[in-house]
Order: structure tokens, then C-alpha cells, then sequence
């Protein structure tokens, strides 16, 4: 079969009337149904906002057995499905099932597009071109992954993209000036492309009218188990980082790029995640885990080419992913505050340490840190990022 974009008739009917809850089960039944075979990315309704909203669902296939379902709110990836190294699929991101889950306040960032700014700006506050600027906190004293209403709680406009070798989904949302605090009206798109070689990629740009800060990411919980399998201490995993950023204790860099080498945090040959999570060791106790940016080596690659940054391994299943990215930094979360209490697709509980991000990025609190990489994105300036999950299977 040729890539084609289809408005799914029969998804539709079937998730017509449902409400907020079940639509997302209808639309899985109904794609599992049809079937797809080559590369395909096909549209679908997905549910509605309490405020009229509608969600709508791209689903893409490479033909390969990749599949990733999109949906418009929040850019969220909504499933993840690849192969183990026997063939058997299974979908290894967290997630759930309908747009309520998605706006509940127990809602973790699940797959989500994170800006204006991700990560932490300590105390809210930072100071551009000599007006300070105050924004809403939501984590503890400082805010986290653009504020309470960030651009994962946006639904994004949205269309189908189809190229030789890919398909996908571009994304489009407008940050009006003041949004969350911040100066300037930007405007971003992102792009996600399902590859027939195997890889899940987002390309990032934004514009901006004021100078403002911004600093976009994605954060998919990866579990290469699947995401219904607990706990992913036995992942294996390097980072291509020979420093890391150090934090306080709301979780801000000190502003020290130190060493990982005699630490915990060392990832530069591969180890199992959990090794030394439970060590004696201030850092981790901050994180509650690992919860920190790694500075990353990046050896030969120039600014703004690809460069290796992590790969994790699944030895079970032989389910792997590599990171590659333009940027600078990349956080590794290990699913430290997921404590069992929610409950995402299938009914499936996401127990602690059920799952691990991998963040590119530029370094938190960026505009507090004067000696760290500039996210300040001025007129007639473009930000662009890319960042390739490139998925496979370990022997």
C-alpha cells in the first residue's frame, strides 16, 4: 500500500458520542480492526476538551512493525508499539486512554511537547534585557515544564505529513505574549516523523516577536518491557556524558558542570539504571533518583548536527532505543514520583521507577545561569532542535 492519509470514517462513528471517557479504547479497537499495511498515517478523533475542544489522534505506521499514535492535545504521544528481538509487539511508552487522563492534575507530562521553557526556572522569576519577569509557580518555589499551563496543555493544530522513507505529523500552536508570564507571542511547530528505517524523530522550531526564552522538549515515559511491565531497573543504559549538572534542594543547578566519573551518575559505559540508584549519595537523595541534566560530550559533532546522546536496552526483551540530538543537554528522569497511585492504559498501574525520559534540551534555569548555553530566541532568530528515538532490537 502506498502512504496515504485517511480521515478514518469508522473510528469516527464509533467514537462519536462517547464523551471524554472510552473514546481513546474505541479508536484503538477500531484501527486494530482495519488493519494497515505499508506506511500510513491515518486521522481520527480522539475525544473533546470539557471546553468543546476536539482531540483529534494521528496514527503512524512504517511498516515494519512501528507504530506511534499522536494525539493534537498537548502533542502527547499516546503509544508507542515496536517489536522485541522475537517480533512481539508491545506499546512502551506510559500513558492514557482518554483526554480526561491527559488534563488530570495526575497527569505527569505523559508523552507530552514541554515549552515555553522546560525543566525548572528557580523561583519563577529571571531576568531579560533589565525588566524582571515573574511568572506562576508550580513546582514548590519554582516553575516546572512552562507553568501550570504549559504547551502540554494545548491542543495544537495539526495536518499529515508524507515523505519518501517517513510519515508523520506537523504540530502548530501560538504562545500569545504573556502566556504563563512570559514576553513575546511565539510561535512553534513540531514535527514528529515515524521513519521506515525505525526511528521516531521530532524536528523543533519556534519564532518570537520579543526576545523570551525558550526551550523545548518531549517527554514520553519509556518502558522497553511495555508499559504495563513495572519496574525498569534492569534497563541498561549509557549516556554519552562525561558531566552533569548538579542540583539544590528544589532541584536547580548550583550552576557546577562536574564530573560523573566516581559517581553515580557515571553512564559512560553501560550499566543497569538501577546499580547505584540506591546509593549513599546527596544527589540522588535531591532527585528522589535520578532526576538531572547531563552535559552532553557530543565528540565531533559541530552545533547544530546530530550527535549520539544515550542508548537503553531492554536485556529481557532486547528491546533498545538510541537518542541522537542537536542539543546541548538531556535529562534522565527514573519515574521517581510515579508511586502506583495512577492508572493509565489497559487498567495498567505505573508503579515507582516504572519508566525512564530522556529529555534533550538545553541546561534548566538557563536564564538564571550566566555561564550556561543562552535559550533567549529574538526577533528574526529561529530556535531549532532535533532529536531522533531511533527503536531497534539488541541480540
Amino acid at each position: 500500500m502506498s502512504m496515504l492519509w485517511v480521515r478514518t470514517a469508522v473510528a469516527v462513528a464509533l467514537v462519536a458520542g462517547l464523551g471524554i471517557r472510552g473514546a481513546g479504547a474505541a479508536y484503538a479497537q477500531a484501527t486494530d480492526e482495519m488493519g494497515v499495511e505499508g506506511m500510513a498515517v491515518e486521522q481520527a478523533v480522539f475525544g473533546t476538551t470539557p471546553d468543546g475542544r476536539q482531540v483529534d489522534v494521528f496514527t503512524l505506521t512504517n511498516g515494519k512493525g512501528l507504530r506511534a499514535r499522536i494525539i493534537t492535545l498537548g502533542g502527547a504521544v499516546l503509544s508507542l508499539e515496536a517489536p522485541d528481538r522475537d517480533g512481539k509487539v508491545a506499546d512502551i511508552v506510559l500513558g492514557f486512554e482518554d483526554v480526561a487522563g491527559y488534563l488530570s492534575e495526575a497527569n505527569p507530562y505523559f508523552g507530552a511537547l514541554i515549552g515555553r521553557v522546560a525543566n525548572r526556572i528557580a523561583k519563577g522569576r529571571f531576568t531579560l534585557d533589565g525588566t524582571e519577569y515573574v511568572l506562576p509557580t508550580n513546582d514548590g518555589p519554582n516553575q516546572l515544564h512552562g507553568g501550570p499551563v504549559g504547551f502540554d496543555k494545548a491542543v495544537w493544530a495539526a495536518e499529515p505529513v508524507e515523505e519518501p522513507g517517513a510519515v508523520g505529523v506537523k504540530l502548530t500552536h501560538v504562545s500569545e505574549d504573556g502566556d504563563q508570564g512570559y514576553p513575546g507571542t511565539v510561535t512553534c511547530t513540531v514535527v514528529y516523523r515515524l521513519t521506515e528505517a525505525g526511528a521516531l524523530t521530532l524536528d523543533y522550531a519556534a519564532t518570537a516577536d520579543k526576545a523570551t526564552p525558550v526551550n523545548l522538549t518531549h517527554h514520553s515515559y519509556f518502558n522497553l518491557a511495555g508499559h504495563d511491565a513495572g519496574p525498569i531497573l534492569d534497563h541498561v543504559a549509557q549516556i554519552a556524558a562525561s558531566r552533569y549538572t548538579p542540583v539544590d534542594e528544589t532541584l536547580i543547578p548550583i550552576g557546577e558542570l562536574a564530573p560523573v566519573a566516581g559517581t553515580p551518575f557515571d553512564f559512560t559505559q553501560p550499566k543497569p539504571i538501577g546499580r547505584d540508584i540506591a546509593r549513599d549519595d546527596v544527589q540522588l537523595a535531591r532527585g528522589g533518583g535520578y532526576d538531572h541534566n547531563f552535559v552532553l560530550d557530543r565528540e565531533g559533532a559541530e552545533d547544530g548536527e546530530l550527535a549520539f546522546a544515550a542508548r537503553v536496552v531492554d536485556p529481557k526483551s532486547g528491546r533498545q532505543i538510541e537518542v541522537y540530538t542537536t542539543e546541548p543537554g538531556m535529562q534522565l528522569y527514573t519515574g521517581n514520583f510515579l508511586d502506583g497511585t495512577i492508572t493509565g492504559k489497559g487498567g495498567a498501574v505505573y508503579e515507582h521507577r516504572s519508566a525512564f525520559c530522556l529529555e534533550t534540551q538545553h541546561f534548566p534555569d538557563a536564564p538564571n545561569q550566566p555561564t550556561f548555553p543562552s535559550i533567549i530566541l529574538r526577533p528574526g532568530e529561529t530556535y531549532t532542535h532535533r532529536t531522533e528515538y531511533r527503536l531497534g532490537a539488541a541480540e
